[in-house]
């Protein structure tokens, strides 16, 4: 029978043995906590989304996502920043602050690798973005193995990764856009103008891949169940894609609407980045009466991730309701 005397030294050899990992598990975390915050010393995977419409596959990925003030500046510039904020907060979110994120979108059709956009690539990876191709890799997709890059307009978040290291990003795509959208950035009109930066972007990113390049306009073709739809405001040939397989459709409504709420349940709020923004807020409230009327789900880069959801008309606008398991019965 082990002594009363025994058991207490060996219980203090336990707690003397314990000490020096209880002491670096306390000094790691005082480590993590006073140079880095804990949620930052490790780098999680970009956020991937996978489900099916139809017989095709379709991907969501994260390219990044970033916190600004001030939304009253870049959406409902034509309203007081306390009515934009009230909105906000009707909603249950800051009316201080927004975050904007960024969302490309791959569809694999079987015979077809297909993305839509691609995000902010190397300029945007000292903040935190730029992370399609890492995201991709993730989801099982190679840079090589895209067969077809379409851009649905040539603002630098959309076209920003299509160049890496002075080199095309998918070596193996072609590549497809609006004519309309081209031909104005590569215009040398623009020089000299609010436009100029991005007519540099397209020249350095774009112009590159012009030869491999298919232009479309409305109606026009990607693969078989994949259209083009006209939705200029945005941009001067803003393009979104519809996709149909198997009876079930989804919509690639890009920059149409850029927040959720403040895009959607007040379509004819100016917003800033809206380059014809007359023409922009009928493009929303035409596509979007498109996509309640007809109960069609949509893709919108800027939505909360992983961005995909349907409207109903409520009030002035519509309300946003994200996609849940409709894909997945």
């Amino acid at each position: 029978m082990i002594s009363m005397k025994r058991r207490m030294l060996l219980g203090s050899a336990g707690v003397a043995l314990a000490a020096p990992m209880i002491m670096t598990r306390a000094a790691f975390a005082q480590q993590a906590t006073a140079e880095t915050p804990m949620s930052a010393a490790t780098t999680m995977p970009p956020d991937t989304h996978r489900f099916n419409v139809g017989k095709f596959e379709v991907v969501v990925v994260k390219d990044g996502s970033r916190t600004s003030e001030k939304p009253q500046e870049t959406f409902g510039t034509n309203q007081t920043p306390e009515t934009v904020g009230a909105l906000l907060e009707a909603n249950f979110l800051p009316a201080d602050k927004f975050v904007n994120s960024f969302s490309p979108v791959l569809v694999n059709t079987g015979s077809d690798v297909i993305l839509f956009d691609t995000g902010l690539g190397e300029g945007g990876r000292a903040n935190g973005l730029g992370r399609l191709v890492e995201g991709l890799a993730a989801a099982g997709y190679s840079r090589e193995a895209v067969t077809t890059v379409v851009l649905t307009h040539m603002h630098g978040d959309h076209i920003g990764g299509l160049m890496e290291g002075g080199q095309p990003t998918f070596p193996n795509a072609r590549y497809v856009t609006g004519q309309a959208e081209y031909d104005f950035w590569v215009d040398p009109a623009r020089v000299g103008t609010p436009a100029e930066n991005g007519h540099k972007g397209v020249l350095a990113n774009m112009k590159p891949m012009a030869e491999k390049t298919t232009f479309i306009g409305d109606g026009g073709e990607v693969a078989s169940g994949i259209t083009g739809m006209a939705a200029f405001g945005h941009s001067p040939g803003h393009m979104i894609y519809r996709i149909e397989s198997e009876g079930r459709q989804l919509v690639l409504t890009a920059d149409t609407a850029n927040h959720f709420v403040l895009s959607l349940q007040r379509p004819d709020w100016e917003v800033r980045f809206d380059m014809d923004k007359g023409a922009a807020a009928a493009t929303r409230k035409r596509v979007f009466d498109m996509l309640a009327t007809d109960k069609l789900a949509f893709l919108g880069y800027h939505m909360p991730f992983p961005s995909v959801g349907f409207v109903e008309k409520v009030d002035q606008g519509y309300r946003f309701v994200p996609k849940a398991y409709q894909f997945d019965i």
